[in-house]
């Protein structure tokens, strides 16, 4: 019989930081920690790449639960999914031995 040795802190700190793995997701969280909402095609003004990568990186965050994003035809405007966030900031906080 098989026995689960990860708990689910473990594989949600694991699934958060792979997702902030890149230098691009951690300056696309911390610019969208400090506004409500922002634009893709606004992002693609603020980063030097080009939108199929930029397309990859929201992705990947928000595929992890750290951000969201709400179609307003033609753009997408993404958003920091508030509750996820504050866990990620818990976890990450209690793993650190930070408290």
């Amino acid at each position: 019989m098989y026995k689960e040795v990860l708990t689910e802190k473990q594989k949600k700190v694991a699934r958060y930081a792979k997702a902030m793995g890149h230098p691009i997701r951690v300056y696309i969280l911390e610019l969208l920690s400090k506004q409500s909402c922002c634009y893709s095609g606004d992002l693609t003004d603020d980063l030097p790449i080009v939108k199929s990568t930029l397309s990859q990186h929201l992705k990947e965050l928000k595929d992890a639960g750290l951000i969201q994003g709400e179609i307003e035809a033609p753009k997408i405007k993404y958003c920091v999914n508030k509750e996820n966030w504050k866990e990620a900031q818990d976890l990450f906080r209690e793993f650190l031995k930070l408290e």
